[in-house]
């Protein structure tokens, strides 16, 4: 039985869509079925072998539609490996990467019935020009995180191919023989 996978994603301005894609594009060139769909248009998973749930963390909160996907699709996700990543950090400090993996953690352990088998943080995207309402207004608030801060973009393309790359191997292992 050949693996069939499913990328889920949620997106707000389309970072995490292009990272979606790319995990994907990876995971088809290591011999795996794939759909890559935004998590709105997943109905079902029953003809899914394994998923991969990517959304972002913006502002401290993990994107809504990620909740609502795990609270959805719990009975399905508990039968099957899954994987999740989540793009945020935008500053190249160690800190701010410990923030963000402890906010996924934090996130992640609102749903303690979900055991995945890789949970990655990746860097984050940031153009200001591109803010919608409200989070352009927002982002003129001297206390926000992203006052002031200049456009930035610190996916790490080899990053996330290797990290999908491992995924077939952990995928695999977590498949009932």
């Amino acid at each position: 039985m050949k693996t069939r996978v499913l990328v889920a994603y949620a997106s707000r301005y389309g970072s995490t869509q292009e990272v979606a894609r790319a995990i994907a594009d990876t995971l088809r060139e290591n011999s795996f079925e794939v759909d890559l769909k935004p998590i709105q248009d997943v109905k079902s998973l029953e003809e899914y072998t394994a998923v991969v749930l990517g959304a972002p963390l913006y502002m401290v909160h993990w994107h809504k539609d990620a909740h609502k996907f795990l609270s959805w699709h719990r009975e399905n996700l508990t039968k099957m490996p899954v994987a999740i990543f989540a793009l945020g950090p935008l500053n190249d400090e160690e800190e701010e990467w410990k923030e963000v993996r402890a906010q996924l953690d934090k996130e992640l352990a609102k749903f303690p019935w979900i055991r995945p088998v890789a949970a990655e943080i990746f860097g984050g995207k940031l153009d200001p020009e591109k803010l919608r309402f409200p989070d352009n207004l927002i982002s003129r608030l001297p206390a926000s995180p992203i006052h002031n801060k200049p456009a930035s973009d610190l996916r790490d393309w080899a990053a996330i191919r290797a990290w999908a790359s491992s995924l077939a191997a952990r995928f695999q292992s977590a498949l009932p023989q």
